[in-house]
């Protein structure tokens, strides 16, 4: 054992890794479904760990954090800067007024309790579930001109007060929002929902008028036109008509006559006659739901011997914008394709008939190959499976942002600056909207993102916790109730007031209010929450863009809350 302090002591950098595999091995453990997470687990390894005397260069954890802040502006880029626009004004300003609620809210908190700079810090990042803000903070810290120790004293608290009050920041808000705020939001909740789900064309009783609500994936099938539909012949065009007037965007895409040669390609003038075999593309539950519409289903391998593709595409194209799902699926770029998911930013949206798309959002499709490709041309930008990740263009805006927010307006006292961390946040969102509107450079593929994000992030919390090791037992005992408490009010509090301004003020429906108050707090557990306790994918629609808000204005709190309390 005496061997194995001494080597973590001698190489430090294993004391990293040891605390990055016993944090997340923590993190994974639920208790009723409940779990720390990956973000506490490691800092609480940090901290075990860290009582071994292990010293850390600071130049490790400001690294890796530059690296994660990139990652993020990177990620919200294209729904922040995209969310600029008219329509998406309400939201902008909502989520403004949540997050200031929440800086002031942890302000009043610590004021009144009497918390020094380090712990209203830590109270910030942890109750607003905001990891980000420990490193932010810690760099404002740094410039201020006090003493080193005195620097090192404080920045010690900020770990002590996030563990503490990270927990209820989770699971409480969930909790809040999905169980609490529907009844806070009126007794008529459901019915404005499913209102609002109908003006977007969503299923409402038995009329199914949903645009692909239920597809999660498309299937081929040989189905025989034996019903009495073509006891005269029909044309594709008219098939295909009568499957979307029962609202199944389904598509032929390979035609054996009865007496002939396999049609490759048909268009929308070739006839079908009674006894014909037809490709149909789309979800198996509508291909097969109905016998009487076509016919029945019968196994043709050869017909079917044809390839399919799925791909994902970063819609560039601003006049789509302008067009419904459900108009979408009428033109003749999309003949043929299959939409099975869209995701904007984190969000997964849902796929109804008025929903449109936006500028950056990435669209899953699926179809035979040169339907795809079609589509996908017109869309915008086909994003084709890579593991190479530009590297010019990820260590270009982390050094430009970091140069410009490093720029520093003294008055008196008091350093005026994003800090080099707030100026990677803003680079990043620049660097990611820029790669949204012009996809042929600067790509970082979904799992460097994600890579980029975690270890980013988890390193520098391991080495947070690593170097408070000593003086977190210390401060836990001093001030661990009061904090908790004080956690409860920052986390409760701003989304109260959320509930209460879209009800009342911006007079937002139900669930467009519930997904705004979860993307404002960058809480997407709540979110998940939400949509399971009501059912809808809805709120996804507001979370988008008060994420992306609320992401960069609760980072750069981390530099406010330093200014406020110093």
């Amino acid at each position: 054992m005496d061997w194995i302090i001494k080597t973590l002591q001698n190489t430090p950098e294993l004391a990293i890794f040891l605390t990055l595999a016993l944090g997340f091995a923590v993190g994974k453990v639920k208790i009723k479904g409940f779990s720390l997470g990956s973000v506490t687990g490691v800092l609480l390894m940090g901290v075990l760990i860290g009582q071994l005397g292990i010293t850390i260069s600071p130049t490790v954890k400001s690294t890796f954090f530059l690296i994660f802040l990139f990652a993020v502006g990177y990620s919200v880029g294209p729904q922040f800067i995209h969310s600029l626009k008219k329509e998406g004004l309400p939201q902008i300003g909502f989520a403004v007024i949540i997050c200031l609620c929440c800086l002031v809210v942890a302000w009043i908190c610590a004021l009144v309790a009497g918390f020094d700079l380090g712990n209203t810090a830590g109270l910030l990042a942890g109750a607003n579930t905001i990891s980000a803000v420990i490193g932010v903070a810690t760099d404002t810290i740094n410039q201020l001109s006090i003493s080193t120790e005195q620097k090192t004293s404080i920045i010690n608290q900020i770990p002590v007060a996030y563990a503490v009050t990270y927990i209820f920041g989770t699971a409480g808000t969930a909790w809040f929002l999905a169980s609490v705020g529907p009844k806070l939001l009126g007794k008529d909740f459901d019915k404005k929902v499913r209102e609002y789900e109908q003006s977007l064309g969503g299923d409402i009783g038995d009329n199914d008028a949903s645009m692909e609500d239920a597809y999660d994936g498309t299937t081929f099938r040989v189905i025989e036109a034996s019903s009495d539909h073509f006891n005269q012949p029909r044309t594709a065009q008219e098939v295909e008509t009568l499957l979307v007037n029962r609202g199944w965007p389904v598509y032929i895409e390979r035609i054996r006559p009865l007496n002939g040669e396999i049609i490759q390609e048909p268009t929308a003038e070739t006839v079908i006659n009674k006894g014909d075999r037809l490709v149909l593309n789309g979800p198996i539950d509508t291909l097969i739901a109905d016998e009487n519409a076509i016919g029945k289903e019968v196994a043709d391998v050869e017909l079917l011997d044809f390839k399919a593709e799925a791909i994902r595409v970063i819609v560039t194209n601003k006049d789509i914008t302008s067009i419904t799902l459900k108009s979408l699926k009428t033109y003749k770029e999309r003949h043929g394709v299959i939409i099975r998911k869209i995701y904007r930013g984190k969000a997964d949206i849902p796929k109804l008939n008025n929903v449109k798309l936006q500028r950056g959002d990435v669209v899953e499709i699926e179809g035979r190959k040169a339907d795809v490709d079609r589509f996908a041309k017109y869309l915008g930008y086909p994003e084709r499976p890579t593991n190479i990740t530009d590297l010019l263009y990820v260590g270009l805006g982390i050094f430009l942002g970091g140069i410009i927010g490093s720029l520093t307006i003294r008055t008196g006292n008091i350093p005026l600056s994003l800090s080099a961390s707030g100026g990677v946040l803003i680079m990043g969102i620049i660097f990611g909207w820029a790669r949204s509107l012009r996809p042929t450079f600067g790509a970082v593929p979904e799992p460097a993102i994600w890579l980029m994000n975690n270890l980013g992030l988890n390193i520098f919390i391991a080495v947070v916790g690593i170097n408070a090791g000593p003086d977190f037992i210390t401060g836990l005992k001093a001030a661990g109730v009061s904090l908790f408490v004080a956690g409860i009010f920052v986390s409760i509090v701003p989304m109260f007031i959320g509930l209460m301004l879209g009800r009342f003020v911006f007079k937002f429906n139900p669930a467009i209010t519930l997904g705004a108050c979860a993307g404002a707090r960058t809480t997407t557990a709540a979110l998940g929450a939400i949509q399971d306790g009501i059912n809808s994918k809805v709120p996804a629609l507001s979370y988008t863009t008060t994420y992306a808000i609320g992401n960069t204005l609760l980072i750069i709190w981390g530099v406010v809350i330093v200014l406020l309390m110093s």
